[in-house]
């Protein structure tokens, strides 16, 4: 389906006045091939483009719409809210009662400090351990992102363990040579690292559910290693819990994996569709922020209350009844991961649906689904542009990128689901 012609006048104005006519790459459709969709409006699980088409979607703002769009809860605290005064640059009750959420449902997270977005909260996060450690080298892993602040937009060069280079313009070179890149999923590749330049490291940060590069679950043994090998060395572990707090379960990958990280990064869902990060951790590491400690960060619109509001409405929703929010998430991913691989049966295709919880991910390749980045084929990115284009067709919004992820929200229903199971049917047999 390509877009309509209200779509494609409002894409043609925005490619005179903003980059590629977008404020955020992916969303060009530069992988998928033609045009952006321009939503027009969206509640519960589906969105009306601005040529009065309608779309199941499974994007739901890259994953903070866990409720849906306009929960009608959100709504009124936001609108409530707002007409108190949108932003105050000063203390508000709204930022007391999200950090009182928050720190009560993660048990290692003893103090938070709210910031407006993923990216700002891992830079502070990483600076935080830098000032505490007083190290300055970071360990990230390939195929993680942790947004484009310029020391993690690196890439890994030809050893098993080189120091960064830039995978950006713009970025200096001295700055991603602080960074060191490791593959996934490598325990001795890490070990050796650790015992060579161990007291060089102030931290190692991982998603701990790999999730903006294909959906790259690791063994829970390769976490735990991290988790050893930064308190022997005197590192700080920090968990990018950005895509998967609140969303996989109450404690996020952590809990998951029943791993204490040092700081944790969020982002998404706590902000229920509001411009919100965070990052936490025990009351002694937090501490050393400013002004009690000599870890600079501020923010004009930290803890704004309007944002603040939303995520107390969506937490308030996803942690009443004794998890049965989750129950629900859990039943409607299992549901579609079981279709979509009847789908692929069907049409006679060894592919993989990879899930946790109410995270899916297409791996349109033979054999078992990567851990790794560079274990995802090539071809596999061709195969699912195609597929895109035909679930389009058939009202059906997947991310247009072969390696993002689809989320599942309680707005979803059991027919939602199989409309889209029968959708992938009909969309394998017309690309075939």
């Amino acid at each position: 389906m390509s877009a309509g012609p209200k779509s494609k006048e409002l894409f043609e104005r925005a490619c005179r006045v903003m980059p590629a006519g977008v404020n955020s790459p992916v969303r060009a459709f530069a992988s998928v091939g033609g045009e952006p969709l321009f939503y027009a409006s969206a509640s519960g699980a589906r969105f009306t483009d601005a040529d009065g088409r309608d779309f199941i979607d499974y994007v739901g703002s890259w994953g903070p719409l866990i409720l849906g769009h306009a929960h009608p809860d959100v709504v009124e605290a936001v609108s409530r809210t707002a007409a108190k005064g949108l932003t105050y640059g000063a203390p508000c009750a709204e930022e007391v009662e999200l950090a009182e959420l928050v720190t009560n449902a993660v048990p290692h997270l003893e103090m938070v400090r709210f910031v407006s977005s993923g990216t700002e909260a891992v830079m502070s996060a990483v600076r935080l351990a830098r000032g505490i450690t007083g190290r300055d080298a970071v360990i990230k892993f390939s195929g993680c992102y942790h947004g484009h602040a310029d020391h993690l937009l690196v890439s890994a060069g030809s050893g098993l363990a080189t120091f960064g280079t830039p995978s950006s313009a713009g970025v200096p070179s001295s700055f991603a040579a602080h960074t060191i890149v490791l593959p996934l999923n490598d325990e001795q590749g890490f070990r050796s690292v650790m015992a060579e330049r161990g007291q060089d490291i102030a931290a190692v940060i991982i998603e701990g559910v790999p999730a903006n590069a294909g959906l790259l679950i690791q063994p829970p043994e390769f976490l735990r290693l991290l988790r050893e090998q930064c308190s022997h060395h005197g590192a700080m572990l920090i968990m990018d819990e950005v895509i998967t707090g609140f969303r996989i379960g109450p404690e996020g990958a952590a809990g998951l994996y029943d791993i204490e990280p040092d700081l944790a990064i969020y982002g998404k869902v706590i902000g229920g569709g509001m411009p919100v990060g965070a990052y936490g951790g025990r009351r002694a590491a937090m501490e050393q922020l400013a002004p009690l400690g000599p870890v600079y960060q501020a923010g004009t619109l930290s803890g704004n209350p309007v944002a603040m509001a939303a995520g107390a409405a969506t937490l308030g929703n996803l942690l009443a009844d004794n998890g049965a929010a989750y129950q629900r998430l859990e039943a409607l991913g299992d549901r579609f991961q079981k279709g979509i691989l009847a789908a692929f049966a069907g049409a006679g295709l060894a592919w993989s649906v990879v899930r946790q919880g109410s995270i899916l991910w297409l791996s349109l390749q033979e054999g078992e689904a990567p851990r790794t980045y560079e274990c995802i084929a090539p071809e596999a990115a061709d195969r699912y542009a195609r597929l895109h284009t035909a679930l389009l067709d058939r009202g059906i919004y997947l991310a247009p990128s072969a390696y993002e992820v689809m989320f599942v929200s309680l707005a979803h229903t059991e027919d939602d689901i199989d409309q889209t199971i029968a959708a992938f049917h009909e969309a394998l047999g017309a690309i075939a």
